[in-house]
């Protein structure tokens, strides 16, 4: 994988430049502040990963995280952070991160956590219009025997775009058929009304209309959806909350291929 490194302590650069280079990745570069150098070396070098640090002199890890989703989804960000604010992993997650890892950090653990995001990223479906109707043929589920059986269509409601991605790529393996794709709330009840999908997932924390208030109105529109919650923050209240209005169940992310289809299972035994 190419990977680009985003850390102001020079130490920590050299050390993650040497860890990644010795698991066999290519380094194509070294930024140490949170300039709108990071956009544009994003852009010159295209790497596969950004390897992005939190607090950054310029702007946060989560503010070009965000930048990064909009013109880039298809690139995966393993954020890093010493920092201990509250709730900094689910904010990191809720907005696409790949992979998040603490500081102080030992060298087999962010070379494991490279390694998930990457095969994570084997599953993800190729970029598309966030908003518009997909035209791939039904997915099917191989089943015992060699029948094939189609578990049916799918809408996947989520801001980031590289969560929209991986989604998209488990959820057809799965044997769902993705029709629509969007990011906010308000379209997700409009895609439920039109396309009356099996399976709606469903991000909670969403620009115009949050999940957890596109919910009921989901259910309304199309009460036949099992709806499944995508969150980075599953507190005792967000899961409460989503249950009384009828959602099946959730997913955490960071996304992680083995529970997503191991959900999915359980979901159309």
């Amino acid at each position: 994988m190419r990977i680009l490194i985003v850390e102001d302590n020079a130490s920590l650069r050299q050390l993650l430049a040497g860890l990644f280079a010795n698991a066999g990745h290519e380094l194509v570069g070294m930024i140490e502040d949170g300039s709108e150098r990071v956009e544009a070396e994003i852009k010159r070098t295209k790497p596969d990963i950004v390897c992005l640090d939190y607090n950054l002199p310029g702007r946060d890890g989560i503010t070009i995280l965000q930048s990064i989703q909009a013109f880039a989804p298809e690139i995966d960000v393993l954020f890093m952070t010493g920092s201990d604010e509250e709730g900094i992993a689910e904010r990191a997650a809720d907005a696409g991160a790949s992979g998040f890892i603490r500081k102080p950090f030992g060298q087999v653990q962010i070379v494991r956590e490279l390694a998930i995001v990457c095969e994570t990223r084997k599953h993800a479906a190729k970029p598309t219009s966030t908003s518009e109707p997909t035209s791939e043929p039904s997915a099917t589920v191989q089943k015992p025997g060699g029948s094939q059986a189609r578990r049916g269509t799918a809408v996947i409601a989520d801001d980031s775009g590289s969560v929209r991605l991986v989604l998209k790529g488990l959820l057809e393996e799965c044997g769902l058929k993705v029709v629509q794709t969007v990011a906010n709330g308000n379209d997700a009840v409009i895609a439920a009304r039109n396309h009356q999908p099996q399976v709606l997932c469903l991000d909670v924390n969403m620009p115009e209309m949050g999940g957890l208030e596109a919910l009921p109105l989901i259910r309304a529109a199309s009460p036949k959806t099992a709806v499944v919650m995508v969150t980075g923050n599953a507190d005792k209240n967000v899961v409460s909350v989503a249950a009384s209005h009828g959602a099946s169940g959730y997913i955490i992310k960071p996304l992680r291929p083995a529970h997503v289809i191991g959900y999915m299972d359980r979901l159309f035994k």
